[in-house]
């Protein structure tokens, strides 16, 4: 029987998430302020999501727009306070000002997390050189995600990327999973399955009425049905 590819939706709220669960997708990623492109949550919010539903969720630990870490310790202090909160698995990433992975601050948080799983995002798609950035990471205990567009565009540019690492799958820097979002439509869903890629990641695309609106149960089942199908 074959394993039954990812969904998962970002949830800014407990009825977010509800909605999300309803409508089949497997996994949340936690984040508050969309203007910014996603910063990390309240405790609170955390709280209130783990105990509306029982699927898995992905905290952001991001605290500013950029992908620069900022206040590391900071950050070291607020995941503390999200695993206390019933986080267990998170989202990361930050680059060096010359597009390098900031393999320092990386390290640092990653190893407060004390092995939970964790992605790192579409920062990789603002990096200099992907290759080495997922080789510099290769070893980190946790990490077991990239999510990207394959390119800083969206996926629509960055297609031809996900196919050639899809198919690099299992090399070294190439053993994590890679989950697809970021301008994902529908249409990209059969192309991308073809190539063997079987998790993807939506935002907008679950909410019919926009940010300012809620995650539609029903927006997500279509996800879900197509990306079944």
């Amino acid at each position: 029987m074959s394993k039954r590819a990812v969904l998962e939706v970002i949830a800014l709220d407990a009825e977010d998430a509800v909605a999300a669960q309803a409508g089949g997708a497997d996994r949340l990623e936690l984040v508050t302020d969309m203007a910014a492109d996603g910063l990390t949550p309240s405790a609170r919010t955390v709280a209130a999501i783990r105990a509306a539903v029982d699927i898995d969720a992905r905290v952001m630990l991001r605290l500013a727009d950029g992908f620069a870490a900022g206040d590391v310790e900071r950050l070291v202090r607020v995941a503390g306070e999200l695993r206390e909160a019933g986080a267990d698995q998170f989202v990361l990433g930050f680059l060096d000002p010359h597009g390098g992975v900031d393999l320092a601050a990386v390290e640092r948080v990653a190893g407060v997390l004390e092995g939970c799983r964790w992605t790192f995002h579409r920062a990789i798609d603002r990096a200099a050189d992907r290759d080495a950035l997922r080789k510099h990471l290769a070893d980190l205990p946790g990490l077991d995600t990239y999510l990207t567009a394959g390119a800083a565009g969206g996926v629509d540019e960055g297609l031809g990327v996900l196919r050639t690492e899809a198919r690099r799958r299992g090399e070294p820097g190439y053993e994590q999973q890679l989950l697809v979002g970021g301008g994902l439509r529908l249409d990209h869903v059969p192309v991308l399955r073809e190539a063997g890629i079987d998790a993807f990641h939506i935002g907008g695309a679950a909410r019919p009425q926009g940010w300012a609106g809620p995650v539609s149960a029903e927006a997500v089942a279509r996800w879900r049905a197509a990306i079944d199908d």
